[in-house]
């Protein structure tokens, strides 16, 4: 029997919740216990189209034992199994976008992957999904197709079909999607889990495999909001590496006074009378918060949702598997190649013509939804079988589509939550909407409507702190860590740098310290770092105390952010020993007979 037992009351799988986990793992729970769990709800699922890549056990125990001792202050993710859909990047792993031929193995973590690595995930493995990100039904795959954890007759939703799906059968905590045309948000949907749509560009897209680049988002699934928030406010961060990303406010919590629905002479349900008496009953609660719920006509925001698979957006994503396509052009799944491959008639002519028909309608949608805060619509406005997706595989697909299309295209935000079941014991689901940059706002009142705990608090820095990257003796643990503590510190993240860095001892130091230098884009190696917080002043007087020849600079860190951070001048690198191959001051600390930490503070 598992070593996490649901409490009495909870629903199932509340024991793989982030605060569960780690209330087990304070207890005594062994990280071991976790990983024997996961390993056997995969084999109870007994459903091998749900990973196309999967960790064993003993580098699931490997991965747990290089965490260190358990720590979630320092680690805030300590420990909690987590899957990513194959189309994102993990180091060492084949990153296959559900088409074998296009399979290649990255050398390095996405962005994101990485921040959720450096913050103590336990990576599981890689996810199915429709190939290249094209589908939201999931079964537009060469490989096994991942089954509905609700009921085997539906469609499991996709793209992010194995993500999903490994989420709701509780074989992870989360999982990273992606989200283009409602691939993050149906699939939630269809297995009665959370999922969180990001704000364009507030996530990091490099590393991940482009669909429609102007769209694309890296999205997140969990059991609940708050996990889904958590995981999201670890990894949202300014990526200048990312031509996509975007330095905007996502954390901002704005209370709504203004909530739009769907009007009673648009609404679409496609005749399921069981899917609209589901979404009043959800309307019901969101009035029962107290804010004003408003019809809005939804024509303009229905006109934007058949603009992504017309036009401009085809054409984009037949740009982004074009090269692959000249060396393998019978490679597609034969939908995917329908769907793409519709895109070869249309010229610039026909791109320009989309973008500004989009800017019209943006504008009309615009004024109807003036005055209000948020949006609350049905995720999908119905379900659909695999049965009837075999049969006609344009049409269901178009229909999941309906609350979904628009968002992106109108860059704007949401997470889609499960609101009880429908008569017929299918699950009920609302999507909570905002402009971009409203992702608390929205994560917010979605857990206010469905009854659920309030978010944790923001984690990271307000605009004032100001981030600091160590690398040497200011290491939490290490002989000058009270330098920053004392400043009012908080400890971020730990992190890499890019290879772009070599680490030298430095001579005579005392306490011992190491030289971050940089050398070069590739040149070098990926620098272990802790980023710390620190309020404007504790910043100052902090830096007025830095000895030469050390200095602050800029890093490039492997999660895409390059905050201030200790540099040693080039000149005292020259008696210095080269340290780089151990990776990190901790592991070259390590291999000391007695190491400069411990001789400085005793």
């Amino acid at each position: 029997m598992s070593a996490f037992g649901a409490a009495p009351g909870s629903r199932p799988g509340d024991d793989f919740t982030i605060p569960a986990l780690h209330a087990a793992y304070a207890a005594g729970t062994p990280v071991e216990a976790t990983i024997d769990t996961l390993l056997a709800r995969h084999s109870a699922a007994s459903d091998p189209g749900i990973f196309l890549n999967m960790e064993s056990r003993e580098n699931l125990i490997a991965q747990a034992r290089a965490l260190g001792p358990f720590d979630p202050v320092a680690k805030p993710l300590w420990g909690i199994p987590f899957a990513v859909k194959d189309n994102i990047d993990v180091a060492g792993v084949p990153t296959t976008a559900a088409c074998p031929d296009f399979a290649y193995v990255p050398d390095t973590d996405a962005p994101v992957v990485a921040r959720l690595k450096a913050a103590g995930g336990l990576y599981v493995g890689k996810t199915n999904l429709d190939q290249f990100a094209t589908g939201l039904v999931g079964l537009r795959t060469p490989y096994p197709v991942p089954l509905n954890a609700v009921d085997p007759a539906l469609v499991p939703g996709g793209s992010s079909s194995g993500s999903a799906v490994a989420t709701a059968r509780r074989i992870v905590s989360f999982a990273l999607g992606t989200d283009t045309a409602g691939s993050g948000r149906v699939p939630a949907a269809l297995n009665n889990i959370v999922g969180l749509k990001p704000s364009l560009g507030a996530l990091s897209s490099r590393g991940a495999v482009p669909a429609c680049r102007t769209l694309d988002c890296i999205s997140v699934f969990a059991f609940d909001i708050a996990d889904a928030w958590s995981v999201f406010d670890l990894v949202a961060a300014y990526d200048a590496a990312d031509p996509f990303s975007r330095d905007r406010d996502v954390r901002g919590e704005m209370a709504p006074q203004v909530v739009g629905i769907p009007s009673a002479g648009s609404i679409r349900f496609f005749g399921d009378d069981l899917q609209a008496t589901a979404f009043a009953a959800a309307v019901a609660q969101v009035r029962a918060t107290g804010v004003e719920v408003r019809e809005v006509d939804f024509a303009p925001l229905y006109a934007v949702a058949d603009m992504l698979y017309q036009g401009a957006w085809v054409a984009e994503r037949l740009a982004a598997v074009a090269p692959f396509l000249k060396t393998h052009p019978n490679s597609l799944h034969p939908v995917t190649a329908r769907i793409i491959e519709g895109a070869r008639d249309l010229t610039a002519v026909d791109a320009f013509n989309g973008f500004y028909r989009l800017k019209a309608l943006a504008r009309e949608a615009e004024i109807a939804l003036d005055g209000i805060d948020l949006l609350c619509v049905p995720t999908m406005p119905t379900f659909c079988t695999v049965k009837e997706v075999e049969a006609d595989p344009i049409g269901p697909n178009a229909r999941l589509g309906t609350y979904t299309n628009f968002v992106n295209l109108l860059d704007w935000c949401g997470i889609a939550v499960p609101c009880g079941s429908r008569a017929d014991g299918r699950p009920g689901s609302i999507t909570v909407l905002a402009r971009g940059g409203g992702d608390r706002s929205a994560a917010a009142f979605a857990a206010r409507v469905t009854g659920a705990p309030p978010l944790p608090p923001v984690r990271a820095p307000v605009s004032s702190d100001i981030e600091l990257a160590v690398v040497g003796a200011h290491l939490s643990g290490m002989a000058l860590n009270g330098e920053l503590t004392r400043l009012g510190a908080r400890l971020a993240r730990t992190v890499r740098t890019a290879p772009d860095y070599a680490l030298y001892l430095l001579p005579d130091t005392v306490p011992a310290k190491p030289g971050l230098l940089k050398v070069g884009p590739g040149a070098g190696a990926a620098i272990e770092v802790e980023v710390w917080t620190l309020p404007e002043t504790g910043f100052a007087r902090f830096v007025a105390a830095i000895p030469a020849p050390l200095g602050l600079g800029r890093i490039a860190l492997e999660d895409g952010s390059r905050p201030q951070g200790f540099l040693v001048e080039r000149y005292a690198v020259d008696a210095a020993t080269d340290i780089t191959a151990f990776g990190g001051w901790r592991a070259w600390c390590a291999a000391q007979e007695t190491p400069p930490a411990t001789r400085a503070a005793s």
